[in-house]
């Protein structure tokens, strides 16, 4: 239990000579954002998502087999949207290798222009979206989830990928100390996990209960937290900010 909670502590709040440096909690509101956009995505645009990729590879095998509700076009316009903005995202990766604190900061800012427009886009369309503002939305979100995706990897903070978490609940099971594993942050991986499970639990209710542009202003104002909590960072030379 002890270690949990350190894991946990360690990962919301490190401390200044901390391995990743502010990046850890940044990354677990970048997390809480992709359960936002993918609510939001599924809820509202069809058996679609725009920030988990497995899913939509999966979705296009049941739309090809004539499934109901499950769309060709939807699914490879996600997926080709989040190629376009995970190659964007390498090209950032490549420009700002040096330097993780300026690499993050410019693709927030980035990320929040997209998510601006998704806002916009959701509110100007009908509840049960459709047509030309189905894919726009799709392809806005899959770029900024695209993205996200790349500029994360590079980041490489260990279990916070933010956007995919199958690896982290595996790790979970197979590095605990007792089947012979070298240890789990389990306390990490929890709150990776959690993350994402608030964002989609709120952006779900959002969704069925408010109005569905909702989740995508709450995750306008997440990136938006994110790009001024790494703003101060982006001339230091701390550790950290090393690739």
């Amino acid at each position: 239990m002890k270690s949990f909670l350190v894991d946990v502590r360690n990962t919301l709040v490190p401390g200044h000579d901390a391995t990743h440096g502010p990046l850890p909690p940044l990354l677990v509101i970048m997390t809480l954002t992709t359960g936002l956009v993918d609510a939001f995505s599924y809820l509202t645009l069809g058996h679609v998502f725009v920030a988990n990729m497995t899913g939509n590879i999966v979705f296009l095998g049941f739309a090809l087999a004539g499934a109901q509700g499950f769309s060709i076009t939807a699914s490879l316009g996600a997926i080709g949207a989040f190629i376009v903005g995970a190659a964007f995202g390498g090209r950032l990766n490549s420009l700002f290798a040096h330097h993780r604190g300026q690499l993050l900061s410019l693709a927030t800012f980035i990320q929040a222009w997209f998510f601006g427009a998704s806002v916009v886009l959701a509110v100007l369309s009908p509840r049960l979206v459709s047509g030309g503002y189905r894919y726009a939305l799709i392809g806005v979100l899959g770029i900024a989830m695209g993205l996200q995706n790349a500029v994360a990897r590079k980041l490489a903070v260990p279990d916070l990928t933010t956007t995919v978490l199958t690896l982290t609940i595996t790790g979970i099971a197979a590095d605990q100390t007792v089947v012979g594993g070298v240890g789990s942050k389990f306390g990490r991986r929890i709150v990776a996990i959690s993350g994402m499970f608030v964002g989609g639990l709120i952006g779900a209710v959002l969704v069925l209960h408010v109005a569905i542009y909702y989740p995508l202003l709450v995750a306008l104002v997440a990136v938006v937290i994110v790009a001024i909590a790494i703003a101060p960072f982006r001339n230091s030379n701390a550790e950290w900010t090393k690739a």
